[in-house]
């Protein structure tokens, strides 16, 4: 989930500012978390601590009270604040930028055995999002990018549909199926490059108007870093589309440590300690 948080960072100066280049630097010293940060620790806390509905809604509620200026969408600000526990039919690309937690903890070395996808991880992944955005497109988005980050833990992990014959020697041939499952399950186009759509490419804080865009950017990356930058240097809801890429990106290639290092210097020690906590839960 550490991609999404830094991909947050790097993005939070740039989404009031866009750019449409690749060229800028990585961390300013007025980079900042934005929600995108502090729902995705709620994610993971909800994960940690049963991933059933009322989970998600408490750790939303509790993280969303304790950040109230982290750049919250109007509609999900005055749901975190109320005393409401129902979903109000959300289409914004929240749902997406905070699920990757969930993709986590779904296991690959199942799906290569059996050839079914497991059910944890995905159950989850839908339910955190259904909880504010159950809008068919607010599902769909969250879900895209959660199969997304599966499939590159899966592909480039090593494993294939061949019952663990690899290609994650292949990173072109990796993103071939990531892509076809993307387009296939959820009807998004993948085709347009980058060059294409950063011209025209204004903020859009839609899942069907963002999500497609980040998964774009990470099939055109090279590496973590060039997949950042990709995603910033579209324009938009910079710090989201950058947190949508980057926990994708985080899956294929991982994330260099002098990132992590940085972004982390960045959270203040309640988010540290979310942190913390998802390493000692996952490696479990």
């Amino acid at each position: 989930m550490l991609g999404a948080i830094v991909g947050d960072i790097i993005g939070s100066v740039y989404e009031l500012h866009n750019i449409k280049t690749k060229e800028f630097p990585l961390f300013r010293d007025d980079c900042f978390f934005t929600d995108d940060t502090v729902m995705t620790c709620a994610v993971a806390e909800a994960v940690m601590n049963g991933s059933k509905r009322d989970d998600y809604i408490n750790a939303m509620k509790k993280y969303g009270r304790m950040y109230p200026y982290a750049g919250y969408g109007d509609r999900f600000r005055e749901w975190i604040n109320s005393d409401d526990r129902e979903p109000y039919n959300s289409y914004g690309n929240g749902s997406a930028m905070r699920v990757s937690p969930c993709a986590w903890i779904m296991d690959c070395g199942f799906c290569a055995r059996t050839g079914f996808w497991p059910t944890n991880g995905r159950a989850c992944a839908r339910l955190s999002a259904e909880v504010t955005h159950n809008h068919p497109d607010g599902i769909k988005g969250a879900m895209a990018t959660a199969d997304a980050i599966f499939l590159c833990r899966y592909y480039f992990g090593g494993y294939c549909g061949d019952y663990g014959q690899p290609i994650d020697d292949d990173p072109a041939e990796c993103k071939q199926h990531i892509k076809e499952h993307i387009e296939k399950e959820y009807g998004y186009d993948l085709s347009r490059t980058l060059d294409e759509i950063r011209p025209t490419y204004r903020f859009n804080s839609t899942c069907q108007g963002s999500v497609p865009q980040g998964i774009i950017a990470f099939l055109e990356s090279t590496d973590f870093e060039d997949a950042i930058r990709n995603a910033i240097s579209l324009g938009g809801d910079s710090d989201t589309l950058a947190a949508i890429t980057g926990s994708i990106a985080e899956a294929a290639y991982g994330i260099p440590d002098w990132m992590k290092d940085k972004a982390y210097s960045y959270l203040d020690e309640p988010l540290k300690d979310v942190i913390r906590r998802w390493r000692r839960f996952y490696f479990r």
